[in-house]
């Protein structure tokens, strides 16, 4: 077998993509990880989170409880007597997620325990605990103290830290660090053995284990940290405000440092960024160190935007030369924090691009970014800003990891391609499209085309893709502004979907995350397959955002369906409702079921085995009769009224017209209506406008 660079898959000792095709079938199944984990199912052991009324204790409660419940692994909630009921501030999250039943079940499996932080209850005995899951504060003496109680008591017990800096060998046990928002975001930042059994149980359950090195403060807090002290730093030289720097610092990046503060909890979350500065500061240098405002709000608990404070009104915006200062203090210091992250090798470059955009809310990774900048522009950057902050030019900086920008580890980052002399694999790690998945698209096609591949498969990548959202949609904020923008996107990214269908003898897409929704279904859908698992819902959202389709959503699954299913395309298209794909079948999906069922069905697919299935035609030809009433629910509003509108007349127009010519004309639509008064007034026109317009 041959890859363009490791699968992230393979860091958690779960074996590559291919080879889940190869077998048919997933490489670990979540009873067995549990029996494994908690023993057999007459004789279950419990999982105890302590700390668990805290903020990522109870929220960790929720997430895991909700999925162990069904395997009847207990969970049992420990915390002092007098802390605040945090257990409980999760319920009505719960109900709105689960229902009423379910949540009922949920919390019925959830035993709280009280403690005084020396001796363990005596009830946790019976409850046989088998996993430690320790979120208790950040105090290394207490946190040792508190294992060596379970260790004396439980003997062979697995023990996890949350911790959001303290490395594993200063504690003595394994890291499962979640990011934040803790109660819904599924990243764990996890330094274990290899393979560790507690990453292959998260993955098992549907959550997104990271490996990383056990080096201070993992990848997570040296990015959000960082990013926090650089916007620090930048505010001590210009005495701008914290809630312009935010504003600054999101349309750059993407995140709004000060806010999450706030809103995690500033008196916390203060104190863990002071915490993750100071213990870099005193491994790396001053590059960290926490600045007087900081230090200060670490004692206070201070928010950084006063409660109900009044922004004044005024157009106040950064010349060239300011723009250019504010990102040599904000850029500079984050792309040397990242040098010395890649010197001492912390984690997979795609892990550690992936943990700045789904934790630390970066639009594109921060490998992308300086990807994006190339090498010796993120050197100068980082030059820039020593020379502003000349402490920074002596802590650790390492310009020479960027030699291997031109790698395929870096260029790969969210796309990878694999093959066994036959057979390829494309997986894609991003759950939402955008011109750099766009970019590794293409050059993943070309390097299987260079290795005489003319077999494929499309699918996410079982790792960092649990679904599929379509488009991302910060993409298209300056096509709002610039028509031209937004008919090169569609134009290109529609010869990239159609290199699926035209060069490759046989495609085949698999489905396999719970959702695939607008430009990754229609990126998919060029494929001369499409299979998706029985679990998985689809669905075009583009009316309801509103843009128009711009990936060949409005003709191509309209050539490949029968006529008489013409209307449930429409449907799906002017409603901007999702299905479960097991009701598209024969109209927008070829084979829909189980895992076991759908994954020797790609394989057969794809190595010309006997499959059963007959591939749905595309017609090339202009398209007529599409139907001219269509009974549709009313419009949520006046937007999604204009878009309906627009993408009726795309469907005509691009269906009515030869194949070979419909890029060009279903770009032209959405590039028009993405420019248009009414999608300025919908969700992505307004995003745009607080974002790019300071």
């Amino acid at each position: 077998m041959k890859s363009m660079r490791q699968p992230t898959l393979e860091t958690l000792g779960l074996g590559t993509v291919l080879e889940i095709f190869q077998r048919g079938k997933l490489p670990l199944e979540t009873g067995d990880i549990v029996d494994q984990v908690f023993g057999p199912s007459d004789s279950r052991g419990s999982l105890v989170i302590s700390g668990a009324n805290g903020i990522v204790g109870a929220g960790k409660t929720m997430q895991l409880g909700s999925r162990l419940s069904p395997f009847g692994v207990r969970i049992v909630g420990l915390d002092f007597p007098d802390a605040p009921d945090g257990i409980g501030r999760q319920y009505p999250g719960l109900l709105r997620a689960f229902g009423r039943e379910r949540a009922g079940q949920i919390m019925s499996n959830i035993i709280r325990l009280s403690y005084d932080g020396k001796n363990l209850p005596s009830e946790l005995k019976g409850l046989r605990p088998a996993f430690l899951l320790e979120a208790i504060p950040e105090i290394l003496e207490i946190k040792k103290k508190h294992y060596q109680v379970f260790r004396d008591t439980f003997p062979g017990i697995e023990i996890r830290s949350v911790t959001s800096g303290f490395p594993s060998s200063q504690l003595g046990v394994g890291i499962a660090h979640p990011s934040f928002p803790h109660e819904i975001n599924k990243v764990w930042e996890t330094v274990e053995q290899e393979p560790g059994i507690a990453g292959k149980l998260f993955w098992s359950l549907g959550l997104i284990p990271v490996p990383v090195s056990d080096d201070w403060s993992f990848v997570l807090d040296v990015l959000f940290c960082g990013l926090t002290s650089a916007a620090l730093r930048f505010h001590r030289a210009s005495n701008v405000p914290y809630w312009r720097i935010d504003k600054y610092v999101r349309r750059l990046l993407g995140p709004n440092p000060f806010r999450a503060h706030d809103a995690i909890g500033a008196k916390g979350a203060n104190f863990l960024t002071w915490s993750c500065l100071h213990d870099l500061t005193e491994k790396y240098g001053k590059l960290f160190e926490p600045t007087p405002e900081l230090v200060k709000r670490k004692e206070t608990g201070q928010n950084w935007y006063p409660l109900n404070h009044a922004r004044p009104v005024i157009n106040w915006r950064f010349d060239e030369e300011e723009n250019q200062l504010f990102e040599s203090w904000v850029l500079g210091p984050i792309i040397q924090m990242t040098s010395l992250m890649l010197h001492e090798s912390r984690a997979h470059f795609s892990h550690i691009n992936a943990i700045g955009e789904l934790c630390a809310q970066f639009r594109r990774g921060i490998m992308a970014v300086i990807r994006g900048l190339g090498a010796d522009e993120a050197i100068k950057k980082v030059e820039s800003y020593h020379r502003l902050h000349k402490d920074a030019a002596n802590a650790a900086w390492y310009p020479d990891v960027f030699a291997q920008i031109e790698s395929n580890a870096w260029q790969q980052l969210y796309v990878n391609a694999e093959h066994d002399g036959t057979v390829g694999v494309i997986t894609l790690g991003r759950e939402s499209y955008n011109s750099d998945v766009n970019a590794e698209l293409n050059r993943a096609i070309d390097w299987l085309k260079a290795e005489r591949i003319d077999r494929v498969i499309v699918t996410g990548d079982f790792h960092f893709s649990t679904q599929m959202v379509g488009a991302d949609t910060s993409e298209f904020y300056p096509a709002v502004e610039d028509p031209s923008i937004g008919l090169a996107i569609s134009t290109n990214w529609s010869k990239t979907a159609r290199r699926l269908y035209h060069e490759f003898k046989v495609s085949v897409a698999y489905i396999n995350g719970k959702r695939c929704l607008g430009g990754m279904l229609e990126l998919l859908m060029h494929c001369h397959y499409l299979v998706a698992a029985d679990d998985a819902t689809v669905g075009m959202p583009e009316v309801t955002l509103p843009v128009i389709p711009g990936m060949e959503g409005c003709h191509w699954p309209l050539r490949k369906a029968p006529r008489e299913n013409w209307p449930k395309i429409l449907q799906l298209l002017l409603t901007g409702r999702s299905v479960p794909a097991d009701k598209t079948v024969g109209w927008l999906t070829d084979f829909v079921g189980s895992s076991a069922e759908t994954l020797p069905v790609v394989w057969k697919i794809a190595t010309g085995g006997d499959h059963g299935l007959e591939p749905r035609p595309l017609a090339e030809g202009g398209l007529s009769g599409i139907p001219a009433e269509i009974n549709l629910p009313p419009a949520d509003s006046p937007s999604m009224t204009a878009a309906r509108k627009a993408i009726l007349a795309c469907i005509r127009e691009s269906c009515e017209t030869p194949l070979a010519d419909a890029i060009a004309v279903q770009a032209r639509h959405s590039a028009d209506f993405m420019s248009s008064r009414d999608c300025r007034k919908g969700m992505i026109g307004t995003e745009a406008n607080k974002v790019m317009n300071i």
